[in-house]
């Protein structure tokens, strides 16, 4: 049986995921906050804006917690956590409650996971833009 190795995500590819986030923000004037996870949920790199909204750093940070834990982007799975939906009280095994709005993305490399972006101080749909067009930087 032969298995693959999957190079992990760096700290520097991580930066790279902020900085492309940040740009995308910045030329839509929009300060965010931008939180890289690793794939095992460890934080690999954080850029919190002052400017942003105070929550805007926990906020990227939930988003990215999230789309690693489901594997998903979050924008994906706005429709399941309504009132009545199968996510809707969802519990996690990292004891805190997951954030299921727009702007959190899985970061893939050879078909399997490596962590994950998240984004926030924008609207759901600018947040999700701005960490899709960062991991498109990265590929």
């Amino acid at each position: 049986m032969s298995t693959t190795t999957v190079t992990p995500l760096t700290t520097r590819e991580a930066e790279l995921l902020i900085g492309e986030a940040r740009r995308a923000a910045e030329a839509a004037g929009v300060i965010v906050s931008v939180t890289v996870l690793d794939a095992g949920g460890h934080p690999l790199a954080l850029r919190r804006d002052d400017r942003a909204v105070l929550i805007s750093g926990e906020t990227s940070t939930r988003k990215a917690y999230t789309a690693l834990q489901l594997n998903s982007a979050t924008a994906d799975l706005v429709d399941a956590v309504r009132p009545g939906g199968p996510f809707h009280t969802l519990p996690t095994a990292l004891d805190r409650p997951l954030l299921f709005i727009a702007g959190g993305v899985p970061v893939h490399r050879d078909g399997r996971l490596i962590g994950a972006v998240g984004v926030g101080g924008g609207t759901p749909d600018q947040d999700h833009g701005f960490a899709t067009d960062a991991v498109r930087a990265l590929l």
